[in-house]
């Protein structure tokens, strides 16, 4: 036992001082909470984004230079995909599919910024993350379908004459009847 003990008080030393290392390292005010996705009340109040994301005519989203890189992450990860069809079921099996439908379009979106270990459906984005909207990352979900609000655009397998399969979209839709929930301090 006293050496099981030793181990664990050697670990939880390491761990404080590394913590402790990037506490100093790090940038403060709310500039360090929007770059690290602080959760504290006041640090994601700072965070509301001050500029909106750009469409471009073939459809790839540029984030805004203010996006936190985790955002700007996600949105690399949706451009991945965008012109992919839709198919249901897609993107639940592996990361990388022929097609996404809703939930698995939503799913690796948010594994490109390090929100997701595993693609989630529909029904159990109902319950992830924190509750409510986020400032700049939502995802809306019921049993049946997910999207997400990403800097401002709406990423969705349902909208426009586009196409099928997972496509950036600036119009918002009514989310009604859906669960809104957003990684914290995003």
């Amino acid at each position: 036992m006293p050496i099981q003990r030793h181990k664990l008080k050697a670990g939880l030393a390491a761990t404080t001082g590394a913590l402790i290392a990037l506490a100093l390292a790090a940038p403060t005010g709310a500039s360090a909470a929007c770059t690290t996705g602080g959760v504290t009340p006041a640090a994601i109040d700072a965070c509301t984004p001050t500029a909106k994301a750009k469409l471009l005519a073939d459809g790839e989203l540029i984030p805004p230079a203010s996006a936190p890189p985790r955002v700007k992450a996600v949105i690399a990860a949706a451009n991945k995909i965008r012109t992919k069809p839709y198919i249901w079921g897609g993107g639940h099996a592996r990361w990388w599919d022929r097609g996404y439908d809703c939930s698995g379009s939503v799913s690796y979106a948010l594994h490109g910024g390090a929100f997701l270990s595993s693609p989630l459906p529909s029904g159990p984005m109902e319950n992830w993350g924190y509750s409510g909207t986020g400032r700049w990352i939502t995802v809306y979900a019921n049993a049946g379908h997910a999207y997400a609000v990403i800097a401002g655009f709406r990423w969705d397998t349902a909208g426009d004459s586009s196409g099928t399969g997972p496509r950036w979209h600036p119009e918002m839709l009514s989310n009604a009847g859906f669960v809104a929930r957003h990684p914290g301090g995003y």
